[in-house]
């Protein structure tokens, strides 16, 4: 295969039957975004924005563009502008992990660290007030806003759902995909409810997110979750929520690890972990689809390091704790 750009090998990811994880009772395939070329699921909505402002005058060479980052998106976005000579800030915080932030600096984004949360509770506000700070200093910059462009759910409507619905064999019973701006699963749950509308989604949150309406409380692991609730969000393309705590998404990643040989990301953890906790109501007959957004050498240090916690093995291995707290209700319901 000759392509002519890295740009060429996003997208088309392959997805696994996890059969070692789930080897018996519905069949689940997780998606393998991680796959993507600067190794997560924002590749795809880096790309989809950026070409479409390069081709709708929005941007040109040489622009300046702004964004707040947890790490994956400015990654994506950081191997986009390298390639078509955009100029990139990202705001980050101190949640970030050392392998993304190191990746960033490499790729050669400026990089600014908001250090104190805001008083309304977390960092992305602070981010967010950063980041409006540089479009203040510079007229000409333009904010990507990755919470309310709805470039990035259109991203996956055309491309990741439309994978899925070519490569899914028989139907598709269960969408179950992480939330952090909710960009992901709105354009996935959007084209694949249109697929089927039997098509129940689940959406899995970490606990202390506010997202769903939740209080705030302490995160430590970035890619799921959010201290503000994303303009994207739309409730009524969404099932059911199920949260799940860092401990338990860390388990649940070391559990990939060791049975399917996967090395993935935290929220990868964080929906196998909701999978299992919802497992005992899911039909035996049903096919479950989720996706492994990115690689689990990004989180070294919070998820597989020594720094990390030491994993509970078994905590999320089987159904016998029972049904997770469904949080919200069946659209229309």
């Amino acid at each position: 295969m000759l392509l002519d750009s890295i740009l060429d090998c996003i997208g088309c990811t392959p997805m696994v039957h996890l059969s070692r994880l789930f080897p018996t009772g519905p069949r689940v395939y997780a998606k393998l975004e991680l796959l993507n070329p600067a190794g997560s699921v924002k590749d795809r909505t880096a790309r989809y924005i950026i070409e479409t402002g390069l081709r709708e005058g929005v941007l040109y060479p040489g622009a300046h563009i702004v964004e707040s980052t947890s790490g994956n998106f400015g990654v994506a976005l950081s191997m986009m502008s390298r390639i078509y000579g955009l100029r990139l800030t990202l705001v980050v915080d101190p949640h970030i992990t050392k392998s993304n932030y190191a990746i960033l600096k490499s790729y050669g984004a400026q990089v600014e660290m908001v250090d104190d949360p805001t008083t309304e509770g977390g960092y992305l506000p602070a981010r967010i007030a950063r980041v409006k700070e540089i479009l203040a200093r510079d007229s000409a910059a333009v904010w990507i806003n990755q919470y309310a462009n709805a470039l990035g759910p259109e991203a996956h409507y055309r491309g990741t759902a439309e994978e899925i619905s070519r490569d899914l064999r028989g139907p598709l019973d269960y969408l179950v995909v992480a939330v952090s701006t909710t960009g992901t699963l709105n354009g996935l749950a959007r084209r694949l409810k249109e697929r089927d509308k039997r098509l129940e989604v689940i959406a899995v949150d970490a606990v202390g997110s506010v997202v769903f309406g939740n209080p705030p409380g302490p995160r430590r692991l970035p890619g799921i979750g959010s201290s503000r609730v994303p303009e994207l969000l739309d409730r009524n393309l969404i099932d059911r929520v199920v949260e799940v705590t860092d401990d338990e998404s860390i388990t649940a990643c070391h559990e990939i690890l060791d049975r399917e040989a996967i090395f993935a990301g935290a929220s990868s953890g964080s929906v196998i972990a909701a999978i299992k906790k919802i497992l005992p109501e899911i039909p035996a007959s049903s096919s479950v689809v989720t996706l492994f957004p990115d690689r689990g050498d990004r989180y070294i240090d919070v998820v597989y390091g020594a720094e990390a916690p030491s994993p509970v093995m078994d905590s999320v291995a089987t159904p016998a704790h029972g049904a997770a707290p469904l949080i919200g209700a069946r659209a229309g319901s």
